[in-house]
C-alpha cells in the first residue's frame, strides 16, 4: 500500500505521526459552520482565546482499523458524538452537532486512508488510525467566561499498541494524595484539564516500576474509579463489575461495549456499583479498558506498601475471550449484529 507496510507497529505505540488532512468546523453566534477538510497544519488563535486561559477544550478519541476483509471500519463513532455533545454542555461551548462529528471522522479517514495500517493477524503488532477530534473555545476573552467563538478539528495519527508488550499483565499503583476528579466536577467528560493532573502522579509511579495509577474516589478515599485514564473492571466468577457512572467516572465506549458483550454474548452478570480496595483482593481477574488500549490485563495493585496479586499476575480467561471478541468486532471478522461497524468508503 505504501511505507504504512513497512513499520513495526510493534514497536510504534502513540508516538504523534502527523497525516495529510484534518477537518475543520468553527461556530460564532450564528452557530456551526463546517469548513470542511484542509492540509493538517498549525492553526491561529489569540493569546487571549478561552482554552487558553480557562481551558474551555474536550477531546475524543477513537479509531479506524484495516477489516481482514480490506474494508477501513469505524467503531461506534455515534457513541463519540454524543459524548463530545453533552461534554460541551458541561463546558458552555455550544453542543457540536452529532452528524458534525461523524462526518468529520468519516471524511478524515478517507483522506488519509493511506495511513490505515495494513491488517495483522497478530493482534500485538496491530495498528490503527487514531482520530483526535478535538473542540476548543478559540475566541479572545478576558474575564472568566465562555468565549465568543469555537473552532473543532479532526486530525488523524497512525497508531501501534498503547503498550507495546502487548496483552500482558500491567502493575499498577493506588494513590493516597492524588485523585483525577471530583464529585460535581468534569470528570465524566473529556475536558482537556482533567489530563494534565494525572501527569505527575503518573510519572512517579512509572518511576518505581508501575504502569500506572489506580485512582480512588476524592470524598472518601476508599472507592476505585479509574486506572489512569481508562476505566477499571473485575471478574468474579461469572460477574463483571465496573464503578458506576456517577459524574467523576468517564463514560467509555469500550466500557459500554465490554458490558453489553459480557452480558448478552457471555451470559454474564454485570454490575455498575461501588468498588472499594478490599472488593478486589479475592477477584479473579481484572483489567482496564479504553479506546488505546481496548482491554489491559492487571496483574497486581499496590496499595498501602501491600500488593494485591490477581490471576497469579496472568492475564484472565474471560479478559482474554472479551478482549478477541471486540477485536474481531471492530477488525469486520466476526458478524455485527449490534451495528456498531461503519464502513468508511
Amino acid at each position: 500500500m505504501n511505507e504504512m507496510n513497512n513499520i513495526e507497529w510493534k514497536k510504534l505505540g502513540f508516538k504523534f505521526f502527523p497525516t495529510k488532512h484534518m477537518f475543520v468546523a468553527t461556530c460564532s453566534s450564528e452557530g456551526w459552520k463546517v469548513e470542511g477538510l484542509r492540509p493538517f497544519g498549525n492553526i491561529e488563535i489569540s493569546p487571549a482565546a478561552g482554552v487558553l486561559n480557562y481551558g474551555q477544550g474536550l477531546f475524543e478519541g477513537l479509531k479506524a482499523y484495516s477489516g481482514r476483509d480490506s474494508n477501513v471500519y469505524l467503531f461506534r463513532p455515534q457513541k463519540n458524538a454524543e459524548r463530545i455533545h453533552n461534554g460541551c454542555k458541561r463546558l458552555c461551548i455550544p453542543p457540536l452537532p452529532l452528524d458534525i462529528f461523524v462526518q468529520a471522522v468519516n471524511e478524515v479517514t478517507k483522506a488519509n486512508r493511506e495511513y490505515v495500517p495494513p491488517y495483522q493477524e497478530d493482534s500485538i503488532a496491530q495498528g490503527a488510525l487514531y482520530l483526535r477530534p478535538v473542540v476548543w473555545g478559540t475566541g479572545p476573552v478576558l474575564g472568566v467566561s465562555p468565549a465568543p467563538s469555537y473552532t473543532f478539528v479532526t486530525y488523524a495519527c497512525p497508531v501501534g499498541p498503547y503498550f507495546r508488550s502487548g496483552f500482558e499483565c500491567i502493575k499498577l499503583k493506588i494513590s493516597d494524595s492524588h485523585h483525577r476528579a471530583a464529585p460535581g466536577g468534569t470528570g465524566g467528560v473529556k475536558a482537556i484539564g482533567n489530563y494534565c493532573v494525572g501527569m505527575m502522579p503518573a510519572k512517579a509511579a512509572k518511576d518505581e516500576g508501575f504502569q500506572e495509577i489506580l485512582y480512588l474516589d476524592a470524598k472518601d478515599n476508599r472507592y476505585i474509579e479509574e486506572v489512569g485514564a481508562a476505566n477499571f473492571f473485575c471478574i468474579k466468577g461469572n460477574r463483571l463489575y465496573t464503578p458506576n457512572l456517577d459524574g467523576c467516572i468517564l463514560p467509555g465506549v469500550t466500557r459500554s461495549s465490554i458490558l453489553h458483550l459480557a452480558k448478552h454474548e457471555f451470559g454474564m452478570e454485570v454490575f455498575e456499583q461501588k468498588i472499594s480496595v478490599e472488593d478486589i483482593l479475592d477477584c479473579d481477574e481484572a483489567f482496564a479498558s479504553g479506546t488505546a488500549a481496548v482491554i489491559t490485563p492487571i496483574g497486581s495493585v499496590q496499595h498501602q506498601q501491600k500488593e494485591i496479586v490477581i490471576n497469579n499476575s496472568e492475564p484472565g480467561t474471560v479478559s482474554k475471550k472479551i478482549y478477541k471478541m471486540l477485536l474481531d468486532i471492530q477488525h469486520g471478522i466476526t458478524d455485527d449484529k449490534y451495528n456498531w461497524r461503519s464502513v468508511v468508503e
